[in-house]
């Protein structure tokens, strides 16, 4: 009762100086309602930090509820804003809310905008917390000082953004820009990995592998007819291209640069074109190959078109063109439908020596990355093995038809050992790696900067060696040099091969979304 009269007495005692003072005004902060001795008593901080009873009112049970107190207050119009609002040093600011407490609002100034002095229209989110209007009308979360960050904004954030893996390392794009540049940590992560089944999936890519890059060979040996093998397997071989191109471009390249751009490795100086200077050394490197095998090719050629061998000049000029005729007609006829399709055998300065140069070049870019294919596979979490997995078998199937294609074509007609032995590294190199990955899978940190340069180098030399052989090799010589095989088809043909290549590119492109 004594407090109750005393509350009265300042009351009167304000009253009366807001009389005799009417020129100097008082703000007051923070007002609130507080219950003491079963009376609830409105008050509010003074200048001097002090709290200001105003008045009481009477209640019928010991304690407010929550729900009278917010409609208390927001009948009063205090708390429906925060105020006296400040910087922080975390871009965000503090406020006094309607109970006289510090509280951060998650928003951040521009440069050149000042810390603004109160935020109004404070409103629930169910579940979410307390928000208020910024100046510029968007909900701000408002959270007790110390707290994290406000669960709409990490669930807003994380929703936004897209993540996969590529093998143990996470690459996450989009979300929130503060969430996309935070510090990686390159320690190694505790993922779960199912032993037994990446056990069985290793036989599954080897079938798979084994398929693709042996069907060109089989087809090719079918009683089908020339003409129909011979234009299958040209549709097969731009398609192939397509592949090749898109595996180069897609799956290779741009793989190589989220690996070389991991935040894990400190450059000594960063230099952002380091993929495609690696790119460019695997397309120098494939280019001097090519050179130097298409000079000792030619000189060889040159060498013994003017001496036979056993060390005669050449057939004189005189001698009548009839012996030429004869042994040709003597000759057994070859049927090889392959034949009809090799461009290098058509008089555009090629040779059979050439084409096993195109076609070996092609084979290192495939190995190359097919080992790191499957090492990748094996050593990806459990949350996107299955994903990558079916993506990969596809893509297998499809790398092996192109190569397949191209082995098939080669000048011996012969399956053994050659063809067979090149199709063969092919089908064992990815379920070798994938074997690799199995051994290291519990002690590979797919975030130690060696081991992700390592990635990305192999990757991009794999880019810049498939990029030669597709564009080059394949695609340039088939389509535009002077003796290409698509320069002498028909339209239809033409169209279709089109067709084929167009798919080839597209396919492979849109695998590139998963793996």
């Amino acid at each position: 009762m004594l407090r109750n009269t005393l509350t009265l007495v300042a009351v009167a005692l304000n009253g009366a100086y807001a009389q005799t003072s009417s020129s100097a005004r008082t703000t007051y902060t923070g007002c609130s309602t507080e219950t003491i001795d079963g009376q609830a008593i409105y008050g509010c901080f003074g200048p001097n930090g002090s709290r200001t009873p105003f008045s009481t009112i009477a209640v019928s049970t010991p304690a407010i509820t929550a729900a009278s107190v917010s409609a208390t207050a927001t009948a009063t119009g205090q708390t429906t804003a925060v105020t006296s609002c400040t910087a922080l040093a975390t871009d965000d600011v503090q406020c006094v809310n309607g109970a006289g407490s510090t509280v951060r609002v998650e928003y951040t100034p521009t440069a050149t905008e000042d810390v603004p002095a109160q935020f109004t229209g404070c409103h629930e989110h169910d579940g979410e917390g307390l928000f208020c209007f910024s100046p510029e009308g968007e909900d701000v979360a408002v959270v007790a000082l110390g707290a994290g960050p406000s669960s709409s904004s990490s669930s807003s954030g994380s929703s936004e953004r897209s993540c996969h893996f590529h093998g143990p390392v996470e690459h996450c794009v989009g979300g929130d820009e503060s969430e996309a540049e935070e510090v990686r940590d390159c320690g190694m992560s505790d993922y779960s990995y199912n032993i037994p089944l990446r056990v069985g999936m290793i036989f599954v890519v080897l079938v798979t592998s084994g398929i693709g890059v042996y069907a060109p060979m089989i087809i090719s040996k079918l009683p089908l007819g020339g003409k129909t093998i011979g234009n299958a397997l040209q549709m097969l071989k731009q398609f192939g291209t397509g592949i090749i191109i898109s595996t180069a471009f897609i799956h290779l390249y741009s793989h190589a640069e989220l690996y070389l751009s991991n935040q894990c490795i400190r450059w000594p100086v960063y230099y952002e074109g380091t993929t495609s200077a690696i790119v460019m050394a695997g397309l120098f490197i494939s280019f001097l190959i090519d050179f130097l095998a298409h000079r000792y090719v030619g000189s060889r050629t040159r060498s013994t078109s003017t001496t036979n061998p056993d060390g005669a000049s050449a057939t004189s000029s005189t001698e009548s063109p009839s012996h030429d005729a004869k042994a040709a007609a003597q000759q057994p006829p070859n049927n090889n439908p392959l034949l009809m399709f090799d461009h290098h055998s058509h008089g555009n300065g090629g040779s059979p020596d050439n084409d096993k140069l195109s076609v070996t070049l092609m084979e290192v870019g495939i190995v190359f990355h097919s080992i790191l294919i499957g090492l990748t596979l094996s050593v990806t979490p459990d949350q996107a093995f299955r994903t990558l997995l079916v993506v990969i078998i596809f893509h297998q199937f499809f790398e092996g038809l192109a190569l397949g294609a191209r082995i098939s074509l080669l000048p011996n007609t012969s399956i053994f050992p050659r063809k067979f032995l090149m199709a063969g590294a092919f089908t064992l190199i990815t379920p070798i790696g994938m074997a690799i990955g199995l051994g290291v899978v519990n002690s590979f940190n797919g975030n130690d900067p060696s081991t992700v340069i390592s990635f990305g180098t192999l990757n991009a030399l794999s880019a810049g060696i498939l990029i030669w052989v597709g564009v080059v090799d394949m695609w340039a010589r088939d389509w535009v040099i002077e003796g290409g095989e698509m320069l002498k088809t028909s339209t239809v043909r033409t169209a279709v091969a089109m067709v084929f290549f167009v798919s080839g590119l597209v396919l492979m492109s849109v695998l590139g979304k998963w793996a």
